[in-house]
């Protein structure tokens, strides 16, 4: 070997040593700041009707990127008292009309929600009965007034299905035949458990909660002209208080990406992406 040989190989190993330092110095920062993320706990606050959805996608968050989610579930009213009122969370899920007025109010940060799923309201028996004819308004009305008992989030608590549907059997004009047959799921219960124990002929709610229960069977929706798209749109957005503003971001990210809307469109939901992207504080 010639000296030049000599000097050009060393030359050759001494680049890429510094390659490989160089490396190595990357990787052990994105380790160690990955590390520091990791340690992040994320208070989640949502609208109950994501109970029994958003638990597996935030375990699969955690594992993703090491960032511990807790979710607390209250109806949407509740949700949306509880951060007007500064309780501290990092990140906050309502309809997209109740994230609207908390971003005019200042009380989730600008430009942090992002659109991750849209709704709407079906009816649902219990498994192996046969499915009512819900097709049309006029096939709905009948339906209804055929039941013999039926049950629906109570508006009294301020969710979102309970609401709406009182506004459709006003417009149905069956709202005292509908009040005399109701009976209202008690508080720490949901619509399905009274179809599935044989209280109620059906029950009427979203979708995923009648997923979330193996004993009930969906019928459908309720017809188009009953539905309201824009009230049953869901949005994530992180609270003025939030003290994990990079992790909570993050984890609106996972919320509109691939995997978290494969579970959404299994609960009946479908994925929806905003236009607007959650900031990375």
């Amino acid at each position: 070997m010639t000296e030049r040989q000599a000097l050009a190989r060393g030359r050759s190993g001494s680049r890429r040593m510094r390659i490989a330092s160089t490396k190595f110095s990357i990787a052990l920062m994105i380790s160690l700041q990955a590390g520091r993320i990791a340690a992040a706990d994320i208070k989640v606050v949502s609208a109950d009707v994501f109970t029994g959805v958003l638990d597996g996608i935030a375990e699969e968050f955690t594992r993703a990127s090491g960032h511990k989610v807790s979710i607390d579930y209250h109806t949407v009213m509740q949700v949306k008292r509880r951060i007007q009122a500064g309780e501290f969370a990092d990140v906050t899920i309502l309809n997209r009309p109740q994230i609207e007025d908390l971003l005019l109010q200042k009380k989730v940060a600008a430009n942090s929600a992002v659109d991750f799923a849209r709704s709407g309201v079906g009816m649902a028996v219990r498994a192996g009965a046969p499915k009512p004819a819900i097709g049309t308004v006029e096939a709905l009305r009948d339906t209804l007034l055929a039941a013999k008992s039926i049950s629906y989030p109570n508006p009294a608590r301020g969710g979102l299905s309970g609401n709406h549907l009182q506004r459709v059997f006003e417009r149905l004009g069956i709202t005292e035949e509908m009040r005399r047959k109701t009976k209202f799921p008690p508080p720490g219960q949901f619509t399905p458990a009274l179809i599935a124990n044989g209280e109620v002929e059906l029950g009427m709610t979203q979708p995923m909660e009648f997923y979330a229960e193996p004993r009930v069977q969906f019928a459908g929706w309720l017809p188009a002209e009953l539905q309201n798209p824009a009230e049953f749109s869901f949005a994530a957005a992180i609270p003025a208080v939030s003290k994990e503003t990079q992790a909570a971001a993050a984890f609106i990210r996972f919320l509109a990406g691939p995997s978290a809307s494969a579970v959404f469109r299994a609960k009946g939901m479908e994925p929806t992406i905003s236009e607007r992207k959650p900031s990375k504080p």
